[in-house]
């Protein structure tokens, strides 16, 4: 009989079993962190290898008005689907979800290049994210799995080193396909890259035991979710530059997600086995670190996007010295985040390696808005690599001290939660921003792209950076309030309850 059906609220009885084949070696799971790594980059790199190409795009397929929608059908569909895929994982295991996930990006990236018109490109940028979304997931969960608490920090170097990389190569690839080949290999490329990722982990991935349950999945609770999600993206995506933040449309949007936000809720607490465990959400530590991981986001995500503006248009930088200026505060985040990774198995204490370094984060930033009028490119270099380093201790303390406070048969709803939150406080993050800097005169339009302009101001970018460290302190004062707990090794039993 099948352990899941889509049902409301029939009982159901909850049974925990382990089955699995034969312990993994450390070559195995090496070898399957190599694979999972891999399908994550595919996401991430069609995160940032659009956009170099999509005036390419809309020459050849016309109806250039709907070009944002590239970007944006993407980051809507692999957002609200990250819960869902925990779930789904949760019951069915890791292996079969992963493939389904690759298999659906892979399925979106087909229909993408051979795209006729601009409409079947956004249904397929749709369908990507579909498959994408459930990708940063269990890319995350799966190495939960694989590694206790205790050692798993050590691999967030590998997570931060790959969004890096998508974050560098991305749009270099995109130009220069876009430039000396043809626009459609950005999807293409896919296809190889995907079915290596699949090939490298099937093996080593039936090994890996699944801690199964009589489930169900919360169908209506994932319409609610979705729904719910997918209009505060776009009103997130469309304020301050399709329509005003007051329009009608804008307001509207607001409106529906908190009405379905709210009905989401209400199911939460009605329903026999909802969508996200209540025993996960009045989880302490995972209510702190993800509402962390979310305001962290929120300024890095932002900073990314209007640090190259203010190089560009105040600094006098070309566009392309501007992203490779963007270097040292990509590279600055996978250094924090990989000695913060190597320090946390020794620590006991090991929140306070966030804590000092969103802290030091804080202040670089206060002295960029400070100096952004005056300083000089060296100057503004370095402080970049700090707020890099600093900021970037903090993605593997909040992800280790979600997972490790949930037992495993929750691992990849926590991980969901984690991954959702992230993506959300990316959205907002950019969001927020452009409205300083349409507030402060800065030119923008779609996706916090500018105008090509030249101000004598540094007043605009000055708010940016400000605005960017109380986001940061906001993520500094949540991780704070975080309960700490010992990590778990090899041999530990469920986690400790935090007091």
């Amino acid at each position: 009989m099948d352990r899941t059906e889509i049902a409301m609220d029939k009982p159901v009885e909850k049974k925990t079993v382990r089955t699995g084949a034969e312990p993994l070696g450390e070559r195995e799971k090496n070898v399957i962190i190599g694979g999972v790594l891999l399908s994550m980059l595919l996401a991430a790199l069609d995160q940032t290898i659009v956009a170099p190409a999509m005036p390419t795009i809309a020459a050849a397929l016309g109806d250039a008005e709907y070009l944002p929608w590239i970007v944006t059908a993407y980051l809507l569909t692999a957002a609200a689907l990250a819960p869902l895929y925990g779930k789904l994982s949760d019951i069915y295991g890791r292996r079969p979800v992963i493939f389904a996930g690759i298999l659906i990006f892979i399925a979106g990236s087909v229909v993408s290049a051979v795209a006729p018109s601009m409409l079947v490109l956004i249904l397929g940028r749709a369908l990507q994210g579909m498959g994408g979304g459930g990708l940063f997931v269990l890319a995350q969960t799966i190495i939960g799995d694989l590694v206790p608490p205790r050692e798993r920090a050590r691999y967030a170097s590998w997570l931060s080193a790959t969004w890096a990389t998508a974050s560098i190569a991305g749009p270099l690839l995109g130009g220069f396909f876009a430039e000396h080949w043809h626009w459609s290999l950005i999807f293409w490329i896919n296809l190889p890259l995907g079915l290596a990722a699949m090939v490298i982990i099937n093996a080593p991935l039936k090994k890996l035991p699944i801690h199964a349950r009589s489930h169900r999945i919360d169908g209506l609770g994932a319409l609610l979710l979705i729904a719910a999600t997918s209009m505060l993206l776009l009103a997130l995506t469309w304020g301050g530059s399709a329509y005003a933040w007051l329009s009608p449309e804008i307001l509207g949007l607001l409106a529906g997600s908190v009405v379905l936000s709210a009905a989401f809720a209400a199911r939460l607490l009605s329903a026999t086995e909802p969508l996200v465990s209540l025993e996960v959400l009045s989880n302490r530590i995972v209510l702190a670190g993800t509402l962390s991981m979310f305001m962290l986001q929120a300024a890095s995500v932002g900073l990314t996007v209007y640090l190259p503006v203010y190089l560009q248009s105040y600094a006098g930088l070309t566009a392309s010295q501007s992203g490779t200026s963007l270097l040292g505060l990509l590279l600055g985040t996978v250094a924090g985040a990989s000695a913060s990774g190597r320090l946390i198995p020794r620590f006991t204490h090991y929140k306070r390696i966030a804590l000092i370094g969103a802290l030091f984060s804080v202040l670089c930033l206060g002295v960029l808005a400070w100096v952004a009028g005056s300083a000089s490119l060296w100057t503004i270099e370095l402080l970049a690599v700090l707020i890099g380093i600093g900021s970037g201790t903090g993605f593997p303390v909040m992800t280790v001290s979600v997972q490790n406070a949930v037992d495993r048969a929750h691992l990849g709803v926590a991980t969901g939660v984690l991954a959702f939150l992230r993506t959300l406080g990316g959205a907002l993050g950019v969001a927020i921003l452009g409205a300083v800097a349409l507030g402060y005169g800065l030119p923008l339009v779609e996706h916090g792209a500018h105008t090509t302009v030249t101000l004598a101001s540094a007043t605009p970018f000055a708010m940016i950076f400000a605005v960017s460290a109380v986001l940061m302190l906001g993520s500094l004062i949540a991780l704070a309030l975080m309960p700490e707990i010992p990590l778990r090794g090899a041999h530990d039993a469920a986690p400790l309850q935090a007091e």
